[in-house]
């Protein structure tokens, strides 16, 4: 009786992969026909798309997953216990293997290969080094790397250490991680309003040059000053770097703040108030207490910050487009890709990102590791 009620549970097992199959199959058939949501009204179509995505990346899975539990459930323990961790990471694996893995080798493979005939591996390397522009891209990379993390982490540092005392630190905090919520294109959008310009004697629709304007008509009458102008922030050479940096700053100091603020709340208060009993003043024990003890902390959120300035793309393809040497790799890439169909070199500057982000991760890594993390 045992053994016709499990070769039901496995026959039903069998019918439901079969049925979330096909049922998959038809799905994403229907999403790849443009012309099946034609009739309905743009909104619509999109939040139908949308329902049918979720159900078939929820819903089907989460089918397939169940069955093949029980399928595996079916068999002797002993092959139950050996199998059934291989039913949920080998997906997973998979999944790492096609979308990350394959194109990983494929790019480093095209870098190589895509070259003009008779030319070496290393053409397109040897190119990019040499040409002025790619130069350019990596010192403002350098640049971004070496302001960016270091500024965000400064000032998160300092926002959480002083929420940390305040009355309201939730409502203070809520204020500063804010900016974390937009996207890199919002914000991107946002501040091009903050630094627009306009010729002279037209309205100052950038707050920039508006609080410019006026707080410099202000000089120009007092004497300090003969004459002010607008100024357009993002094409003066080198600060428009910098003015776009402020972005990145403004998006990260949020999370960094978040992050340290939960480690100052882990060091223990057995420490601070025996430094104050000491006569430490408050100053030397965020020194030389606070900082020492969340220095693991501080490494990952820079090291975090640190990957997402090596690939910036959004702010400034969206403020600049790559204009007024303010270019890096990663616009360089695209560039490269979308508009010269050059594939060897654009795949040249996405393994050069790549060479650069590694050292950080593992940095990351061994730090994790360090504080227990994965071992």
């Amino acid at each position: 009786m045992r053994s016709n009620t499990k070769g039901l549970d496995l026959l039903k097992s069998f019918v439901v992969v079969g049925v979330t199959v096909g049922a998959l199959w038809f799905g994403f058939g229907l999403l790849t026909q443009p012309d099946l949501f034609a009739d309905l009204p743009p909104n619509a179509s999109k939040v139908l798309q949308a329902l049918i995505a979720i159900a078939l990346g929820v819903v089907g899975i989460w089918a397939l997953f169940y069955a093949g539990n029980r399928i595996i459930e079916t068999l002797p323990d002993r092959a139950t216990r050996f199998l059934r961790p291989y039913l949920f990471v080998v997906p997973a694996i998979a999944v790492v293997g096609l979308y990350l893995i394959y194109p990983t080798v494929g790019t480093v493979v095209t870098s190589l290969t895509d070259v003009p005939e008779g030319e070496g591996l290393l053409y397109n390397y040897s190119q990019a080094f040499s040409n002025d522009d790619v130069v350019l891209n990596l010192r403002n990379n350098f640049i971004w790397l070496l302001i960016a993390p270091l500024v965000s982490v400064v000032i998160g540092l300092v926002f959480a250490w002083l929420a940390d005392r305040i009355r309201f630190e939730s409502l203070a905090k809520a204020f500063v991680f804010l900016p974390l919520a937009i996207s890199f294109v919002g914000a991107s959008v946002i501040w091009k309003f903050v630094y627009a310009w306009k010729p002279e004697g037209q309205p100052q629709i950038g707050i920039l040059n508006a609080i410019w304007v006026w707080f410099g008509g202000f000089l120009v009458e007092i004497g300090i000053l003969e004459e002010v102008e607008p100024i357009a922030w993002l094409q003066e050479i080198p600060w428009n770097t910098l003015f776009l940096i402020i972005i990145m700053v403004w998006l990260q100091v949020g999370f960094a703040m978040v992050v340290l603020s939960a480690a100052i709340k882990g060091v223990p208060e057995e420490l601070t108030e025996a430094a104050r009993i000491d006569g430490a003043s408050e100053r030397q024990i965020f020194l030389r207490i606070t900082i020492p003890s969340i220095s693991s902390a501080l490494l990952v959120v820079f090291t975090t910050i640190a990957i997402a300035v090596l690939k910036v793309f959004d702010i400034i393809f969206v403020t600049t487009g790559g204009n007024f040497d303010t270019s890096v790799v990663a616009v360089r890439m695209y560039q490269e890709m979308f508009r010269f169909r050059n594939f060897g070199q654009a795949t040249t500057m996405a393994v050069l990102l790549l060479i650069a982000v590694v050292p950080i991760m593992v940095i990351n890594i061994r730090n994790l590791r360090r504080q227990g993390v994965g071992t």
